[in-house]
């Protein structure tokens, strides 16, 4: 390396390269788990070499500095890769891979329901609250606190002073008049 820094002769950079290549390289395949990457990693770790050849110091080890050249370079690489790496849309990012990126079908899909499903929802909702509201008064509010307000059996019945039976029987009456007003109403 002094040869070179000193005289700029480009045998002794050569030997360099060809002292080091096999091992240099094989570090760098491994670091990266990339031959193309390791590839260029090596390049530019060498361009780096020759850029940087007057930082090096004559009772520095060469072996140690190269290394810490190379490891930096690969590390640049991975992050310029990592910046920039594309994604398939419509392909799996690796094959077998635990995560799965999935498809660009499966990156859009909605988790909401479809308009269709939320309009015939809403329109059941509202026959619904329209058909409970039309039951007599003890039925609908056995209905409200049940169903509605989210209370248990015992609950509704220490609010409406009645026993948890008669909650129980008004609600089954309730269901079942809902039921037959929406036989009559969707299947006749």
């Amino acid at each position: 390396m002094l040869a070179y820094r000193n005289d700029g002769d480009q045998s002794a950079f050569d030997q360099l390269v060809v002292r080091y290549e096999r091992e240099l390289y094989s570090y760098l395949r491994r670091f990266l788990s990339d031959q193309a990457a390791a590839e260029d990693a090596f390049q530019s770790t060498f361009l780096q070499v020759h850029l940087k050849c007057d930082h090096f110091e004559a009772d520095r080890k060469f072996r140690p500095w190269l290394y810490t050249i190379a490891t930096n370079q690969a590390i640049d690489l991975q992050r310029r890769t990592k910046r920039h790496k594309l994604v398939s849309l419509d392909r799996r990012d690796r094959e077998g891979a635990e995560e799965e990126t999935g498809t660009l079908a499966n990156l859009i899909e909605s988790r909401e329901a479809a308009p269709q499903s939320s309009l015939e929802s809403a329109e059941r909702e509202r026959w619904v609250r329209g058909a409970v509201a039309e039951l007599p008064e003890q039925l609908r509010t056995a209905v409200n606190m049940i169903y509605y307000q989210g209370l248990k059996y015992r609950e509704a019945a220490d609010r409406l002073k009645v026993p948890v039976g008669t909650v129980k029987s008004r609600l089954h009456t309730a269901v079942q008049k809902l039921n037959d007003a929406f036989q009559e109403a969707h299947l006749s």
